[in-house]
């Protein structure tokens, strides 16, 4: 049922950017950069600025911060919340996300699709009191429910879940996230029929096994490209959030100053508006020369960072695969220029790119990988594709916290990227593990006042993952324990924490994760 109603939620999220891209520009994305080519200027410019406007309320009305909740947010939900995430702000965000993509941002919809799903399963997780287990698993369900509708993608959807979301691959899920995105398929083929996302006009066959070091090559380029969208997105969000500071600006009008930019952008390259498939499937058909495909991949650069920078909304999968296809296309072009002889087809090496820069982003290449033969229907390429999708994401992984979302996580404090046994600390507060000064087993109270006077000493909200270093330096068997006074005036003399009471809490952690990962 979770798999159902996550389909129907990305169908109708889809239907939405088509219906809103239809009234404003008079033709939904799979032909909108030619139709924008004809509008009046002044209209492609209005009309990302008043739905920057629009969002900018939005956000500024429903979230505490002004900010999009997105695929990280899902994954620090499975990771930390027991496979819940945020409700008001989510269904805030998707409405937000829905604005941009149908007025001229410049990002995917999978992002928000994917935590509209978490929202979904969130809500079914509180109504059954469902466990930490549990709430992980149906959130697993939902995303795939939600991933493979959105493209039509059943594999690649229960892949998505367990390699993007919930990060391990255990038996006890499999089978229900598999049936959840067997589950949305079926809704999104209901609707649209057994049909691929990119129809290719011919099968870009490998010329036998020469071209596969030009695929290596393709890879390391692709990783690097990658690298540079995620570092661009990361450098204009703290360049904005600077002169927001600097200038003062209210937050909601953040989204409507990059809504200008991208409007004056697209007056010149409309190809930037939405997600961008017309000139994806131009550039998977070698419709573009190399220097069209150059142009075209650094602007799209530009405006997603602006996008981003806006805090409009939106995905980052659709804007790489767009990135990827014309990259692979420029790539494939001088390669088979410089080997006529031994080259296959441009569009090969556009398809390779397009997965290895999506893979490198999302920090997936299995599901990744998956979603480019099931975006096609192309599974005669798979030996080019996986080389330079594997080459792209061990790059790229080196050049960030594993992938675009980890970095996001990791930018708020959340370290994510190194597994479980970094975040689980922060996941217990001293006051859960501590000894509190009436307890049989607890220091002498003049021990713990000299400990505080020393500074060995941390306040009963703080985690473990504070106490741990702090344990390392004192080298001590227990630290000192305070709290805030009623008045708020002083700190008080709470308890204390032992060493041996921090490792037993995170011993636990650690088995009930393994538990989980393994069974």
């Amino acid at each position: 049922m979770i798999g159902i109603a996550a389909g129907f939620a990305a169908l109708l999220f889809r239907k939405g950017i088509a219906t809103l891209q239809t009234f404003f520009y008079g033709t939904s994305d799979v032909t909108l950069a030619s139709i924008a080519e004809s509008l009046p200027w002044w209209w492609v410019l209005i009309l990302p600025i008043c739905g920057g406007l629009a969002v900018g309320i939005i956000l500024n009305r429903f979230t505490d911060d002004g900010r999009v909740r997105s695929v990280a947010d899902v994954i620090e939900g499975a990771a930390m919340q027991n496979g819940r995430v945020e409700t008001r702000a989510g269904l805030a965000s998707a409405l937000a996300s829905l604005i941009t993509l149908s007025t001229g941002g410049s990002s995917g919809r999978e992002g928000p699709v994917v935590h509209l799903a978490g929202v979904i399963s969130t809500w079914v997780c509180r109504r059954m009191h469902a466990d930490g287990i549990t709430g992980r698993d149906l959130l697993g369900c939902a995303v795939a429910g939600a991933v493979s509708a959105s493209f039509n993608a059943p594999i690649a959807g229960a892949l998505f879940a367990l390699e993007v979301v919930l990060r391990h691959f255990a038996l006890h899920a499999f089978a229900p996230i598999v049936i959840a995105s067997v589950a949305g398929t079926v809704i999104s083929r209901l609707e649209y029929g057994d049909v691929h996302e990119f129809e290719l006009p011919h099968e870009p066959m490998l010329d036998f096994y020469v071209e596969l070091p030009a695929f290596l090559l393709l890879g390391l380029f692709s990783g690097l490209i990658a690298a540079v969208l995620m570092w661009s997105v990361f450098w204009a969000e703290d360049s904005a959030t600077r002169v927001q500071t600097w200038l003062k600006m209210p937050r909601w009008l953040r989204p409507a100053v990059s809504g200008a930019f991208l409007g004056a952008i697209a007056i010149w390259f409309p190809h930037i508006i939405g997600v961008g498939y017309e000139t994806t499937i131009r550039a998977l058909v070698g419709g573009l020369v190399w220097h069209e495909a150059v142009v075209f991949a650094v602007v799209k650069v530009v405006a997603v960072a602006v996008t981003f920078a806006g805090r409009m909304g939106g995905g980052i999968f659709s804007p790489a695969l767009m990135v990827g296809a014309l990259s692979g296309l420029a790539f494939g072009i001088v390669a088979t220029a410089v080997f006529p002889d031994m080259s296959g087809s441009v569009s090969l090496y556009a398809l390779a790119g397009m997965g290895a820069v999506a893979a490198a982003v999302l920090g997936a290449p299995i599901s990744t990988t998956l979603i480019v033969f099931e975006l096609t229907g192309d599974w005669q390429t798979g030996i080019a594709v996986m080389t330079s999708v594997s080459l792209s994401t061990a790059l790229a992984g080196r050049l960030v916290q594993r992938s675009f979302f980890l970095t996001q996580l990791e930018r708020r404090g959340l370290h994510l990227a190194p597994g479980p046994q970094a975040y689980l600390l922060t996941l217990h507060r001293v006051s859960g593990v501590m000894r509190s000064l009436g307890h049989p087993k607890a220091p002498p109270r003049e021990v713990l006042e000299k400990l505080v006077a020393e500074g060995i000493s941390l306040d009963r909200v703080a985690t473990l993952e504070k106490a741990m270093p702090l344990f390392a330096r004192a080298e001590t068997d227990f630290i000192a324990v305070t709290a805030t006074s009623r008045d708020g005036s002083t700190r008080e003399l709470v308890g204390a924490l032992y060493h041996i009471d921090a490792l037993k809490a995170y011993n636990r952690a650690l088995v009930a994760t393994a538990a989980e990962e393994h069974a």
